[in-house]
């Protein structure tokens, strides 16, 4: 699923990466990309045109999108997973693509140790061993992250002429700005979404 956004040349968000290191400089993994970069309130979109295929792969903590990072207990919390879940299952909606252009979801693939789709936190000294600090604390499990990967069949692309994310930051308030990296027919862009901002161009 994730071969055209892997083949092709994202320069890894080098803006945002940076950042991050300098907020997270204090004996933070720089191992581990996805912890730099994990900071509450921001998230990021990959969003790669390619014919008639878009592909959009969000990554956000899950404090931005269902309000904490453990793993639901409560019925409170599992209903609240479960209503983001469903909210993520219909990019469509999410993300405002114009009916002009004729895209339908060809595949999806959600992801987040909240949905129960990967090992427990605390088995992460399995997957994750390096996920300690320099004091050997273990801080992997309090960085859940909610990964969305969308693949988009698109009969007219041309139509295509703007990525709404007014869709994302109204349903998940918690959300600040996005930090998107594009790539499309006309190149390679990194640029920063708000509430405020929400509409990118192609």
């Amino acid at each position: 699923m994730r071969r055209l956004l892997l083949a092709l040349p994202f320069a890894l968000l080098p803006l945002a990466i940076a950042q991050a290191a300098e907020k997270h400089d204090h004996d933070h993994d720089h191992e581990h990309a996805s912890l730099d970069a994990h900071e509450h309130g921001v998230a990021r979109l990959n969003a790669a045109l390619d014919g008639q295929t878009l592909e959009l792969e969000l990554e956000s903590p899950a404090m931005n999108l269902v309000g904490f990072e453990h793993a639901a207990s409560t019925d409170a919390d599992k209903a609240k997973v479960a209503a983001v879940r469903a909210q993520l299952e219909k990019p469509l909606a999410l993300f405002s693509l114009p009916p002009a252009a004729g895209c339908v979801v060809a595949q999806q693939e959600l992801e987040s140790p909240l949905f129960g789709d990967k090992p427990d936190a605390h088995d992460h000294d399995e997957d994750h061993g390096q996920a300690k600090d320099a004091g050997g604390h273990e801080h992997h499990h309090e960085h859940s992250e909610i990964h969305a990967h969308y693949q988009f069949t698109c009969a007219t692309p041309g139509a295509l002429k703007n990525l709404d994310l007014a869709g994302v930051f109204k349903t998940f308030p918690a959300t600040q700005k996005i930090q998107v990296q594009l790539i499309s027919p006309s190149g390679q862009q990194g640029v920063e979404a708000t509430a405020k901002a929400a509409s990118l161009k192609f």
